[in-house]
């Protein structure tokens, strides 16, 4: 009988931190950037060099995506994916920045193993996937939610996608790219 009760209370209380983690990623997303706003500036590390700035990359389309934990089976898939269509993107005056909350030494890694030649960005502290909406609460850590601002080459936001699927997410990006206005 006791040990009912405790798994009972073990049940409840993991039902609670569910709830209140869904409630909380709700929120966070709720404070993502939308369309027509400047993208919040930033300077991060990458895996090869000690800072990237998004203000770096004007007068260039710039998809940054954040993304849960390198080495991931679809942080694997969506980064493939994007590296498959990186030419893509580069005849289109795109840049393709990838955020997690993993470290400049994880993201070095992570591009040696799996080819990856676009920059992650180590977002340790989380402030920048803050400001756009984009963490998560994954248990008792934070990480970077699925989420993908497309930027204008002036540095506004021209499209957001909030909690994508990382199969098909690139070939959305490269539509959506190519329906936009030529600057």
């Amino acid at each position: 009988m006791v040990m009912k009760y405790a798994i009972l209370i073990v049940l409840v209380i993991l039902a609670a931190g569910a709830a209140a983690a869904y409630v909380s990623n709700r929120n966070t997303t709720a404070n993502a950037p939308t369309a027509g706003q400047m993208a919040p500036d930033f300077t991060l590390p990458s895996q090869d060099s000690p800072a990237v700035s998004l203000k770096d990359f004007r007068g260039h389309w710039v998809v940054l995506y954040f993304y849960p934990k390198d080495g991931t089976p679809g942080c694997t898939i969506e980064a493939h994916n994007f590296q498959r269509d990186i030419a893509k993107y580069e005849a289109a005056n795109a840049v393709v920045l990838g955020v997690s909350v993993d470290n400049a030494n994880s993201h070095q890694g992570f591009c040696a193993k799996e080819g990856l030649t676009f920059k992650l960005l180590a977002d340790t502290d989380k402030k920048v996937s803050r400001e756009y909406g984009s963490v998560m609460n994954l248990m008792v850590t934070k990480i970077a939610s699925r989420n993908t601002f497309l930027i204008d080459p002036q540095g506004k936001i021209a499209k957001t996608w909030i909690g994508v699927g990382p199969e098909h997410h690139s070939e959305e990006v490269l539509a959506a790219l190519a329906s936009m206005p030529k600057s």
